[in-house]
Parts: C-alpha cells; sequence; structure tokens
C-alpha cells in the first residue's frame, strides 16, 4: 500500500518555517518545477528563486516565495534549507515591481567594461523580483 504522507521540514538560516506531514509539494528546483509526493525517488537538487507550495494532509495549501536553498529528498523526509523564506500573503507586488525596474534600469547602465559579477549580482536581482511577482500572482489565482 502507498505511503499517504511524508514530513516536510522547511528551514532557514533564522529559524525552522514549517516542520510536518504533507501529501504534496511543488518547488522551483534548478532545472524547472518538481511536484513531490509520497514514494518520491531519493532526491538532491538546487532550488532557483520561486515557489515553494505544499498541501498538507489535511488538504490546506500554502504557499511561500523561496529565493533559492537546497532540496533533499528521501523516503519518508523532504527537507528544504533556504535562503530566504517569506510567506506569499507577506510579500509586496510594488515593491517587487519598483526592485525589479531597479535592477534591470542598473543593469541597462553598466558599463560594457564592467566586471562580470557585478552583471550576474544585477541578473539575480531580476530573477528574485520576478519569481516573487510570479508568486505573488499564483497567490492571487488561488483564492479565486
Amino acid at each position: 500500500m502507498a505511503k499517504s504522507s511524508l514530513t516536510l521540514d522547511i528551514v532557514s538560516a533564522e529559524r525552522t518555517i514549517f516542520s510536518g506531514q504533507i501529501a504534496l509539494l511543488i518547488v522551483s528546483g534548478a532545472m524547472g518545477e518538481l511536484g513531490i509526493m509520497p514514494g518520491h525517488s531519493p532526491l538532491l537538487t538546487t532550488l532557483k528563486p520561486g515557489k515553494i507550495r505544499y498541501k498538507t494532509t489535511g488538504n490546506e495549501d500554502f504557499l511561500f516565495y523561496i529565493s533559492g536553498g537546497i532540496l533533499e529528498v528521501q523516503p519518508a523526509v523532504v527537507t528544504i534549507i533556504a535562503d530566504t523564506v517569506i510567506r506569499a500573503e507577506d510579500l509586496d507586488d510594488a515593491m517587487a515591481l519598483d526592485a525589479q525596474q531597479k535592477a534591470k534600469d542598473s543593469l541597462a547602465s553598466v558599463d560594457k567594461n564592467a566586471v562580470l559579477s557585478t552583471k550576474q549580482a544585477l541578473l539575480i536581482e531580476i530573477e528574485e523580483a520576478t519569481a516573487m511577482r510570479r508568486v505573488i500572482q499564483e497567490l492571487g489565482d488561488l483564492r479565486k
């Protein structure tokens, strides 16, 4: 008989965000979206800026923004070690849009001889702000 739940632990440098039983996990993996259900094969991968969405065994949906991290899937436990995690409800679309635009403007004005790390840092800022906005949009879609 297939197992109907698995333990999810989400931790950041500051604290434990969540620890409990879930039925489904969807995260933004380095190579695309990943869906994890009970019985999933072991896996270790990096996470890119995007979402953590999980459904508890009580059928409650939760949505978070993650700036990046690591995902480990074991037979009974999934662990997410995150850089930054923010509840979707706590995200501010206007702030994310402003950060996205400022980073794009800065990137456009960077001297062509600028250090590569400067350009990479701005691209990361754009990616993070864009991911925040996607999570905000998904939260709106969930509430419809």
